[in-house]
């Protein structure tokens, strides 16, 4: 099978570049991405896509050598006729200022520019020079660290926008492909620096296998994270289905519901939740052990992470960046519409409110909820989501009678620094009716199942932010 061919396999297979795509492709100038941006350029006319343009990121690391891989690869782009969208960093000048290892920051600093030329393109897909070999070596350094099936679902052909059409292919393949296409490419000789861990694998710890095990070791491997990411995917998919009852409205997770969960489907939503607030910041295994570890008894109350503060208050563990941790929210006050949503950025939510009805074993299903509730006995009007006021008081669904609002929420293990944060669905008459993701007013109880009533929703506004 040529290089052509497999790279068309591949694009098909996983539903990389559909019709119509515009695609930037990343190259160093390096031999895989060099070979990625002519199978890309001669694949296109005749399969219904386009190759928007080619990006190179100089990192400022490697002085006059650095200059002129910038060099070829835009004489590259000018004999392909597309543009070439290049940018300049001080790689690690950025890493010191971060506290991250050069590798680290260039990884950064690369994608956050990938995704600004992409956006200048017009590109709908990134795609870059990854092969099965770097699969492989992927999937050998994460076996090292101890990684789980997330860490060993190693590179995927799809993560985004970002597309790896050439993960399927041997590098020598494709070094092969473009001796005899008469291509030339750039040798980066910091490849051959054993310093770093993935060179070492490349130069010591594969060889060692393909002498123990072929050259075929390195199909296996990279067949064997394929495999791995299809039983990632599913248990993410039952992950997604935990996460509606272990994550409440305000975002924190429910201890009692994770710890009912299996470890492999608990450590997932714990995952997610960090990855929400690590802005992207390197998470291990560690980290999100460290974080179950809150749900035992006579452990810390609070650890820090990588800028990152997890917390355990009453029934629930709050993960948030370090930065806003001890910030008194503002108080917050929205009018929501009936029929109509509004979103709550200062909780990072989105209400919504609609007229309907519901079945006795739907209104049983809505009382297990902490993201929707029905209730009735609510005057026609707009209403109105805020944050609490001195002096709220409520009569709690089945309690005997009125309470303040403040004994409420310290009933429901909320912790003081969350207590501004819970947002209030009130009337015109200033009554609650939902303390949101809590309880509801028992005068706002549905008594008739059968009649009309107000459907209350919560959920969170996507990225955190409304």
């Amino acid at each position: 099978m040529s290089l052509f061919e497999r790279v068309l396999a591949t694009t098909r297979r996983h539903d990389l570049i559909p019709p119509g795509t515009r695609v930037l492709a990343a190259v160093s100038g390096g031999a895989d991405s060099v070979a990625l941006a002519l199978t890309l350029a001669r694949l296109a006319p005749g399969h219904g896509f386009a190759l928007a343009a080619i990006a190179h990121l100089h990192h400022g690391l490697r002085g006059p050598e650095a200059d002129e891989d910038q060099r070829f690869v835009e004489a590259l782009a000018a004999r392909l006729g597309v543009p070439c969208l290049t940018a300049r960093e001080d790689v690690a000048a950025r890493a010191a200022e971060a506290g991250e290892s050069i590798e680290t920051a260039a990884r950064r600093l690369r994608y956050a520019f990938l995704d600004a030329a992409a956006s200048e393109a017009r590109a709908d897909r990134i795609a870059t020079g990854h092969t099965a070999d770097d699969q492989a070596e992927t999937v050998v350094m994460r076996l090292m660290r101890g990684a789980g099936l997330h860490g060993l679902s190693a590179i995927r052909p799809r993560n985004g926008r970002v597309i790896r059409p050439l993960i399927e292919a041997r590098r020598s393949a494709i070094e092969a492909f473009l001796r005899e296409s008469g291509e030339r490419w750039r040798d980066d000789a910091s490849n051959a620096d054993i310093a770093v861990a993935r060179n070492r694998v490349r130069h010591e710890a594969l060889p060692a296998l393909k002498a123990i095990a072929g050259d075929g070791v390195v199909d296996a491997l990279a067949r064997t994270a394929s495999l791995i990411q299809d039983d990632a995917d599913e248990l993410d998919r039952l992950a997604a289905e935990l996460s509606a009852a272990a994550v409440l409205p305000d975002g924190a997770l429910d201890m009692a519901v994770l710890a009912a969960a299996s470890p492999a489907l608990a450590r997932r939503v714990i995952r997610a939740a960090l990855e929400q607030a690590a802005d992207g910041r390197f998470l291990s295994l560690e980290h999100v052990e460290a974080v179950r570890s809150l749900m035992k008894q006579g452990v810390a109350r609070r650890i820090q992470l990588p800028g990152i503060v997890a917390s355990r208050e009453g029934g629930c563990i709050r993960i948030e960046p370090a930065a806003a941790v001890g910030r008194r929210p503002a108080p917050f006050e929205t009018s929501l519409p009936v029929p109509g949503s509004a979103g709550v950025p200062e909780a990072g939510l989105v209400m919504s409110a609609e007229v309907g009805t519901v079945t006795a074993p739907e209104l049983t299903a809505l009382r297990a909820r902490a993201d929707a509730v029905a209730v009735q006995g609510v005057e026609p009007g707009r209403l109105t989501v805020r944050s609490r006021r001195p002096g709220d008081a409520l009569r709690p669904l089945g309690a005997p009678g009125r309470r303040k609002l403040q004994d409420v929420l310290v009933d429901k293990k909320i912790g003081r620094e969350e207590r501004d944060r819970v947002p209030l669905v009130v009337d015109d008459r200033g009554r609650i009716i939902w303390v949101v993701g809590h309880t509801i007013a028992d005068e706002f109880r549905v008594t008739s199942p059968e009649a009309s009533v107000l459907l209350l929703k919560v959920r969170r506004a996507v990225g955190g932010s409304v």
